[in-house]
């Protein structure tokens, strides 16, 4: 080990096991490079819908800002578990992929088994271990709470391709979803607002130059 200039630790992988010894820089930059493969898995739903629906990364970031809202509206504190397990929710499928509710019928995806790989060896391994065993269980709010906005995620992307003019026979299955399988009141209003919410007010109502800039009608 040797210090930079600006007195930075600097540490080669040779150097980890006398001063890291609980850690494995190896198996950790092997995780993170993992991670960053999540941008390139297709959520398999595409198989129906064939629009450019979202990626497992790109589910994971809206899934943990759902859980934070829904967190806030359930009265639950503590976001930093709620962030994590929204996190570590479908990481599985970096390696046993999603499945779509026909393909569920033929598959045995090893979840446990492709997590504990994907974590075997890393400075997360047992936290989130415990987290996504906590998640599958659903007996905790926190779990509870981002198995919905995992739900929620779902709707919210149909609503965009609703306007995208898929057909309403897409969206039946979601009723089941909502009357079901939702376990916070707050995610079943969310739910109901969906349905009849605009995915386009957030830029159309929003700040804009139309209500505030260069195009705004004078009174």
């Amino acid at each position: 080990m040797k210090l930079s200039a600006k007195r930075d630790i600097i540490w080669t992988m040779n150097d980890a096991t006398t001063t890291l010894p609980n850690l494995n820089p190896q198996r950790d930059l092997e995780f993170l490079y993992e991670i960053g493969c999540l941008r390139h898995i297709q959520r398999t739903w595409k198989q129906f819908l064939n629009p450019d629906f979202e990626n497992l990364s790109e589910h994971l970031l809206r899934v943990i800002w759902i859980s934070l809202t829904l967190a806030k509206y359930e009265g639950v504190t503590n976001t930093e578990k709620v962030m994590k397990m929204a996190l570590i929710h479908d990481l599985s499928e970096s390696r046993s992929v999603d499945s779509h509710y026909v393909s569920r019928q033929y598959v045995d995806r090893h979840e446990a088994e492709a997590l504990g790989d994907t974590l075997a060896g890393t400075a997360v391994s047992q936290e989130f271990m415990a987290l996504w065993h906590d998640y599958e269980v659903r007996d905790s709010i926190e779990a509870k709470i981002v198995k919905d906005a995992d739900s929620i995620d779902v709707d919210l992307e149909l609503k965009e391709q609703e306007y995208l003019k898929l057909g309403a026979d897409t969206f039946e299955g979601r009723k089941l979803v909502a009357a079901s399988h939702l376990f916070t009141d707050s995610a079943k209003k969310f739910w109901d607002m969906i349905q009849t919410s605009n995915p386009n007010d957030w830029h159309i109502r929003g700040k804009n130059r139309f209500t505030t800039g260069d195009w705004r009608k004078s009174a």
